[in-house]
């Protein structure tokens, strides 16, 4: 392990980078695409009403002062992420309509052009 946490935190930060990038290519030459999303309040930001409970990253359980809304902290964001991915596009939404059809990219020797 790396006892310089800055060092430590951008050799992390390089290995997330690195896998957004492959996960992003590999999508590309699927047809699919790849929503990244800011996780910064994810978890602080209330999934059904929209208000920021701010809380330490001790307190796992999200109860919003605001709606009442309960949940676990982590289901709380992930509801978050995927309400963004949701509203990214015209294949994503209320879930009503039918999924897209999978486009093929155009690609020269693996990367989109």
């Amino acid at each position: 392990m790396v006892r310089n946490h800055h060092l430590a935190k951008s050799i992390s930060d390089a290995g997330w980078n690195q896998f957004a990038r492959i996960l992003t290519s590999k999508a590309a030459n699927a047809g699919r695409e790849v929503i990244l999303v800011n996780p910064a309040y994810t978890s602080q930001d209330c999934s059904q009403c929209g208000s920021r409970v701010r809380k330490s990253l001790a307190i796992r359980e999200h109860r919003c002062i605001n709606c009442g809304f309960v949940a676990h902290r982590d289901h709380n964001a992930a509801i978050n992420i995927q309400s963004v991915g949701k509203s990214a596009g015209p294949c994503f939404g209320d879930g009503l309509r039918s999924p897209c059809e999978p486009r093929r990219i155009p690609t020269i020797a693996g990367h989109p052009v």
